[in-house]
């Protein structure tokens, strides 16, 4: 029986391949609580690394494959998510005791409210923490559904295609890079975290 860590996207990878990304995905857009502790970039980027070939070794997943699963993903994940927080309420964001998970919240609703719909919906996807709270928090908020579906599809797409693409670029031109999958992971949440951060500085 294989262990399978959650939280682990190598771990994901090896034991479900691209069926692991589009559960992975798919969990972290729609399930509040529990997608903040899926990874996400962090799972995206690694999957495309994978996909790529080079002259020492073949492909180990197929490209086609973790596209098309990472954008059912987050493209279902987005519209289950929003059809949770709109028949949940505003109660379902405040019911969590946990810190980050409030934080989360109002961070996706100043999202909605400064940048419009249609912006907030494809900017909040390359945020941590808020992705997993804004699509509930636009049911919640009453963001109409036909504005949701647009853009929270293009900024689905957008997101989870282009994590794919980098890493399939990056594993065809540089051998062995599967062997530094580890550091590439802690760059990129390290990136990822940067709005997050500077939004806090620019605060105080």
């Amino acid at each position: 029986m294989i262990a399978v860590n959650p939280t682990d996207s190598a771990s994901l990878l090896a034991a479900f391949g691209a069926l692991g990304v589009l559960a992975v995905i798919f969990a972290e857009s729609a399930l509040l609580v529990v997608g903040f502790f899926l990874p996400g970039d962090t799972l995206l980027f690694p999957a495309g690394v994978l996909c790529a070939a080079t002259a020492d070794r073949p492909p180990r997943l197929e490209l086609w494959q973790v596209l098309v699963c990472a954008a059912v993903g987050a493209v279902a994940g987005g519209q289950a998510g929003y059809l949770i927080g709109r028949h949940g309420g505003r109660p379902l964001l405040s019911r969590s005791s946990r810190p980050r998970v409030r934080a989360g919240v109002v961070r996706a609703e100043q999202l909605l409210a400064r940048y419009g719909y249609g912006k907030a919906l494809v900017i909040g996807r390359f945020v941590p923490m808020v992705r997993s709270v804004l699509h509930p928090a636009a049911g919640a908020l009453g963001v109409p559904l036909r504005t949701f579906t647009v853009w929270q599809t293009v900024g689905g797409l957008l997101w989870s295609q282009s994590f794919v693409l980098a890493g399939y670029a990056l594993g065809s031109s540089v051998s062995h890079i599967d062997n530094y999958l580890l550091p590439l992971v802690a760059v990129i949440v390290v990136v990822s975290l940067l709005p997050l951060l500077l939004e806090a500085r620019r605060r105080h």
